[in-house]
């Protein structure tokens, strides 16, 4: 998976791929990223397989942020 652009937003980080399929983590469900600065979750690394943040002790691979099937965000969906 070739990853071409990175953003973080307030509450998320979003990635982009070669594609153009879009997606995002929440800081939220992740306890380091979700205590951590703005300047701190700025503060990442990239390699071929994902995003790390060395001083936070936190990874994310990039295929973790499209594992959400069609099913899983309709059944979200419903919940809400």
């Amino acid at each position: 998976m070739e990853i071409t652009k990175i953003w973080l937003t307030p509450t998320e980080i979003w990635v982009q791929t070669a594609d153009g399929r879009q997606a995002s983590e929440r800081f939220a469900d992740y306890a380091a990223l979700r205590d951590a600065s703005p300047e701190e979750r700025e503060q990442y690394t990239l390699s071929p397989y994902g995003i790390h943040w060395e001083h936070l002790d936190e990874d994310l691979c990039y295929e973790g942020f499209f594992r959400h099937t069609a099913d899983d965000i309709e059944k979200i969906g419903s919940v809400l």
